[in-house]
């Protein structure tokens, strides 16, 4: 069934057939999906890059934490082989205090 289309600006009529409605029906389909096509590549372009950022970052977040977790462990030994001055440290400015308090309350 052909559908009559006329156009008054071009000042002529024709009839569109089936087979060029099909033509401009796929013309227009396959434009679509390139242009899509090109759309989805460069979002997918941006991700990677934005994964490839995020990978690096974590990266150097897990090399920092491991740097932590090593100073962390010497501070701990150091602490466990020094515990003795430690506590004479704290007991020290505790002594400190008491006198400050004394000297305060006259």
């Amino acid at each position: 069934m052909s559908e009559y289309i006329s156009f008054p600006f071009f000042c002529y009529s024709f009839y569109m057939d089936e087979f060029l409605r099909m033509n401009v029906f796929f013309v227009v389909t396959t434009v679509v999906v390139i242009v899509l096509g090109i759309l989805l590549a460069v979002v997918l372009w941006r991700v990677q890059r934005i994964l490839k950022n995020v990978e690096y970052i974590s990266k150097q977040v897990v090399s920092e934490s491991d740097i932590i977790r090593q100073d962390l462990r010497e501070m701990r030994g150091e602490i466990r082989e020094g515990k003795g001055r430690l506590k004479s440290l704290f007991g020290f400015c505790g002594k400190a205090l008491n006198e400050q308090r004394k000297i305060l309350n006259r």
